[in-house]
């Protein structure tokens, strides 16, 4: 992949990356590997959004802080929830993670009331959000299998009905975060740095990855770090525009496609914080499989590719959501990284050719 690095996050349109029938264009087999390479070196890509899209994105960001910034400075207990993996399908309304320093608000449809309350207004805007990023997550996973030359919507048996049935509970969540919220007391056990010029960054060990297919972020300030190939930490959400989002895949997605999609190692700095009365809020839509399908390697299979003894048999969406993920047995193997990705300067010949070949 030497001489074709992309210098930073690749940028794609999220309307380049909307397939159409018959021959797929030059604009979408660009973008395609532009996103393809950006996942492959980073383990995340930025995605362009509409104008009025952008809009509504940044108008959810201004509810989701009116929102935080009216609750009480700290949880009770029955709103007070650690990671259980066993509640990953489940999570709805308001919790808080005191030692995270995070609270948070699922909207989870047909399980998250449409109606508020009279007691607690959530925040606005979350249908139309959650539509527009679900379609979004979908558009990116097809261009993702477009490039490892998997049929279309090869991941259809395992999402969810669009749009839900009757009864139906989505296993995609749109989550809307707060980190450090000055006065959440729920934080304080953490030792923060009294200066503004200093950095809060959780320790090595507190690194997260998403268990999702895909997820797409867009926040109202920069404190996103992802690994890169290289082991690097840097922050993706630095210099977004205001029509931009960041996209990473998770681990359902490495599970999914034998390893060839690595999962993007997080971290979350807040940074300037007595600055800032809102703290950090980012508004977050997850793809996630549903409990009661299976993720297989047999799409990767069909397509020609090797898959390994460990991707050899289908996991239960729920045991694998349940189940821990050691980072150290990963990103070792091979990956979209091992491909070859021409240059935009040379679209022409190669652009039919650039599909990904098996190692």
């Amino acid at each position: 992949m030497a001489g074709n690095d992309l210098p930073s996050l690749g940028r794609v349109k999220l309307a380049d990356l909307i397939p159409s029938e018959g021959l797929a264009s030059d604009s979408y087999k660009l973008s395609v590997s532009t996103l393809s390479q950006s996942l492959a070196q980073y383990s995340a890509a930025i995605i362009q959004f509409s104008s009025s899209d952008g809009a509504l994105l940044r108008s959810g960001l201004d509810s989701a802080r009116l929102y935080f910034h009216q609750r009480a400075s700290y949880p009770s207990n029955d709103m007070i929830h650690t990671n259980d993996s066993r509640e990953w399908c489940k999570t709805s309304g308001y919790y808080a993670d005191p030692q995270l320093w995070q609270e948070t608000y699922d909207y989870r449809p047909g399980l998250t009331p449409t109606e508020p309350n009279t007691l607690e207004f959530p925040p606005g805007g979350l249908p139309d959000i959650f539509a527009l990023l679900g379609k979004a997550a979908r558009n990116i996973l097809d261009a993702i299998s477009f490039y490892l030359n998997l049929r279309s919507s090869p991941f259809s048996e395992i999402l969810d009905n669009v749009p839900l049935r009757n009864r139906e509970i989505s296993s995609s969540v749109l989550s809307v975060c707060c980190h450090a919220r000055p006065s959440f007391q729920g934080g304080q056990h953490h030792s923060l740095p009294q200066d503004e010029g200093q950095l809060v960054m959780f320790s090595d060990n507190d690194h997260l990855m998403d268990k999702s297919l895909i997820t797409l972020m867009k926040s109202d300030k920069a404190g996103l770090h992802v690994r890169d190939f290289h082991g690097r930490w840097f922050l993706v959400d630095e210099d977004l525009g205001p029509q931009e989002a960041v996209v990473f895949p998770g681990l359902a997605l490495y599970q999914a496609t034998a390893g060839y999609v690595n999962p993007a190692l997080l971290k979350t700095e807040i940074s300037h914080m007595q600055a800032n009365m809102y703290g950090r809020c980012s508004v977050a839509f997850k793809l996630m499989p549903k409990s009661m399908t299976s993720l297989s390697c047999s799409e990767m299979r069909a397509a020609g590719h090797g898959v390994e003894a460990q991707f050899q048999l289908p996991v239960p969406v729920d045991d694998f959501m349940q189940r821990s993920h050691p980072t150290d047995q990963l990103f070792n193997r091979h990956s979209l990284q091992a491909f070859t990705f021409p240059t935009a300067q040379d679209a022409g010949p190669w652009i039919d050719e650039m599909l990904v070949q098996d190692l």
